[in-house]
């Protein structure tokens, strides 16, 4: 099953890089934007040190560590996630998911995972030297460095299932456009530590709409802070979200209507 479905992600894979490349001027933007916003991002948070010691309880090498992290995260997701979830709402209005839901593969497998930005895989280089650099100067252990590809990609499936989670209330609605600008707020929420909200929102977006744990629950495990308290939080919600997730799409295409129908 595992090697059926890694042989088609490699379908994807080489699909989505020739149709990438065919568009060259499209394909330079693309890296060029992202450079930019990785660099506006970092250079922002700079600028605040500029005036101030700390914020919260980090200082400027800690909190410019989270930012290359979420950075980091960030570039997967375009690369390998983010237009899945803009096709999704076209494929809906067209009726192509009725022809996906005919294939012998899981659907959320073809839906979300089947579109890659191989632009982004150039920009990455820049994102993981970021988080290195940022990374030496938060003296991180070899122990550390260790579990941070793993976190990555617990953050990562931690946010796709989230989103799937928004993105599936599409089959409801005429357009999903919405439903893709609100995913990306909620997205923007994430890129900040949670320590920088009141206790309110806080408690409200780390336990009833967890999108803080994406970042906050891996940076802190990595920094040796509440280590405990965040690993526990982040292990059992990724189990609660990824059974709403299965359950709620289930449910959806139950009570699915074609876009022809």
């Amino acid at each position: 099953m595992i090697k059926h479905y890694a042989s088609v992600y490699m379908e994807f894979l080489r699909t989505s890089l020739a149709k990438n490349i065919g568009f060259r001027t499209n394909f330079v933007l693309l890296l060029i934007m992202d450079i930019i916003f990785y660099f506006t991002t970092l250079a922002g948070i700079d600028f605040i040190y500029n005036h101030i010691e700390t914020i919260g309880p980090w200082r400027r090498d800690q909190l410019l560590f989270f930012a290359s992290f979420m950075l980091a995260l960030d570039n997967l997701h375009m690369t390998f996630i983010s237009e899945n979830f803009w096709i999704f709402s076209d494929d809906l209005k067209q009726g192509k998911l009725d022809f996906v839901l005919l294939k012998p593969i899981h659907a959320i497998f073809i839906v979300f995972f089947s579109h890659i930005r191989s632009a982004s895989m150039l920009s990455s280089l820049f994102a993981w030297s970021c988080l290195i650099y940022f990374g030496l100067k938060v003296d991180l252990n070899w122990i550390q460095w260790t579990l941070i590809p793993f976190l990555l990609l617990a953050g990562l499936a931690f946010q796709v299932i989230l989103e799937i989670i928004f993105s599936t209330t599409m089959i409801w609605v005429i357009d999903g456009v919405g439903i893709n600008f609100l995913r990306m707020e909620f997205q923007r929420l994430s890129k900040w530590p949670d320590f920088i909200y009141q206790k309110v929102f806080r408690r409200i977006f780390t336990f009833a709409i967890p999108i803080l744990l994406i970042g906050s629950a891996p940076v802190n495990i990595l920094l040796g802070q509440s280590v405990y308290y965040y690993l526990v939080s982040f292990c059992v919600l990724s189990v609660i979200m990824y059974v709403i997730m299965i359950r709620f799409w289930r449910f959806a295409i139950r009570h699915y209507e074609s876009a022809s129908s």
